[in-house]
């Protein structure tokens, strides 16, 4: 999943021969109970600047993730219960032995230039992600596929493990079995690209052409936004009900939030924590409460020699009263997280993170052991705009009382540019994280984090940690023969990450969103996006 500003929900997979995972879980995600409009009008949704252009498999956070999935429909989709649909682009992905797949796709599906999506716009498109030189921040997703290793060390230029059979057929070799493979290519990084990318992949993402339900007939603009259009040729079964949606760039949430009160702007996915209490009255059917994946991180950077000590982690991450800064900062609707996996999937252990637990003494005790310079503030990261700065700063006055250590807060940074401050070893102190898995499995919350296979610019492994002995139970858990054996694995390569702690998790969440009375049936999907497909628009 992607870095991101918000939260997602939960997902499940449904895989035939495959090992399988189920949801335990869920929400009110549903924002509306009637209908509206008569399949026209156009509405509007906040956003904040996305990091990189509108290219799927950059596209790695939350809010250019939600502009590509209006654009793009890949070779799956998911149901609301979180199964494994063929409602996308493939017809089929089979295995025999889950190493070697043969995906099929369906007749019918075309780029919005009128080109078709065939099988050599899912292969150009993965070995361009893969390829360092491209510098992709979802190519990370590709190192499980044959010859990926090769490509990074320049030894080959395309992923070995991709082979085309015909227009509608293409067949992928894993370096190793894997049976999620058929839920991990509904991700961004896996979407097919158009001949007219490879023309100009710098400028694509101004004017992206993508398969899904909406289509870009103007540029996207910095600091504004863009708009998007129906495109009636489209596929897919969940074709746009609105004419179009106005995606605008906001620099503070908060000053969206009025904009939605004022009748100016649609939908806000995630409003401001002050505002909670007040929303619920004031919007009444028209507040939005969601189930979310996502676990809100106060991340280190290990490459600081300030941080480098387990024991100043583990110091830090006791010192904060989570359950406090909810009740204070969030109405109670965060949930002082106690593990490395969410637990809306199979793998969660009640309190498999130790030093998540509030212990002033024991942290002190660390902090002393550590020898750690008291004196010296510690800086605290995070974005701009998003409503962090009130539970940032709690932090930060709790680390003051609980250790006596000063803090300085580092909040100027707008989305954009914090994401690549993170890729260049530039926080200089703990920094907020957000992670909501990409696919439904405890292995999600792991490998995208705690490997070097995903360290930036084609991962989201922001505090560089490497521990040889979690990669291995990492690659265990992907090979096992089924889910409780593979669960086994993974759980104890949670168990290494909780002890050396490169994050402190501190809330499981619930994601709150608002509609103005313009719009009617608006839904937050299993990744939390707003599904503006099924968005009406009223008279």
């Amino acid at each position: 999943m992607r870095l991101s500003k918000r939260a997602a929900a939960l997902v499940a997979t449904g895989l035939s021969g495959a090992m399988l995972l189920s949801a335990c879980g869920g929400g009110d995600d549903s924002g509306s109970a009637g209908g509206g409009g008569d399949g026209g009008g156009s509405f509007s949704v906040y956003i904040g600047e996305p990091k990189s252009p509108l290219v799927p498999g950059n596209t790695t956070e939350s809010e250019g993730d939600q502009v590509v999935n209006s654009l793009w429909t890949g070779l799956v989709k998911y149901s609301p219960q979180g199964e494994v649909e063929y409602t996308g682009v493939a017809e089929s992905i089979e295995s025999s032995d889950n190493t070697n797949w043969t995906v099929t796709l369906k007749d019918g599906w075309t780029f919005h230039d009128g080109t078709p999506v065939d099988a050599q716009s899912f292969v150009d498109a993965w070995n361009y992600t893969a390829d360092p030189k491209n510098a992709q921040d979802g190519g990370s997703y590709l190192s499980r596929i044959a010859g990926f290793q090769e490509l990074q060390g320049g030894t080959a230029t395309e992923l070995s493990g991709l082979k085309v059979v015909d227009d509608r057929t293409f067949t992928v070799q894993l370096s190793q079995p894997f049976a999620l493979f058929p839920a991990v290519v509904g991700y961004n990084s896996f979407y097919p690209l158009p001949d007219a990318f490879f023309q100009d992949p710098q400028g694509f993402g101004t004017r992206p052409i993508g398969n899904g339900p909406f289509k870009a007939d103007e540029d996207y603009v910095p600091g504004e936004g863009i708009t998007l259009t129906r495109y009636d040729d489209y596929a897919g079964d969940d074709k746009a009900q609105a004419e179009g949606v106005e995606y605008r760039v906001y620099a503070e949430v908060g000053t969206a939030y009025t904009d939605v009160q004022d009748g100016n702007l649609d939908i806000v996915d995630v409003i401001p924590p002050d505002v909670i209490e007040s929303a619920k009255d004031e919007f009444g059917d028209r507040f939005i409460e969601t189930q979310s994946s996502q676990i809100t991180y106060l991340g280190f950077p290990l490459y600081d020699q300030r941080f480098a000590d387990k024991r100043v982690r583990q110091a830090l991450s006791m010192a904060v009263d989570r359950q406090a800064i909810s009740d204070a900062i969030f109405s109670g609707t965060r949930t002082p997280a106690d593990s490395y996996i969410a637990p809306v999937v199979d793998g969660y252990r009640s309190g498999s993170c130790t030093y998540c637990t509030f212990d002033v003494d024991r942290a002190n005790q660390l902090l002393d052991e550590a020898g750690f310079d008291r004196s010296q503030p510690i800086a605290l990261w995070f974005n701009a705009g998003a409503g962090h700065d009130a539970w940032m700063e709690a932090v930060g006055n709790q680390l003051r009382q609980n250790l006596g250590v000063d803090f300085q807060l580092q909040g100027n940074l707008d989305f954009s540019e914090y994401l690549p401050l993170g890729e260049q070893k530039g926080y200089t102190g703990p920094f907020r994280y957000g992670w909501s898995f990409d696919y439904p499995a405890a292995e999600s919350y792991l490998t995208p984090l705690y490997t070097p296979q995903s360290f930036p610019p084609l991962g989201s492994n922001y505090s560089f940690y490497d521990n040889p002995q979690v990669n291995g139970l990492i690659t265990q858990g992907d090979q096992a023969s089924d889910q409780q054996a593979a669960i086994a694995d993974y759980q104890q390569a949670e168990d290494l990450v909780a002890e050396d702690v490169p994050y402190a998790p501190l809330f499981f969440t619930k994601i709150q969103s608002v509609r103005s009375d313009h719009v009617d049936n608006v839904r937050l999907d299993l990744f939390q996006r707003i599904v503006v497909s099924e968005v009406t628009v009223n008279d």
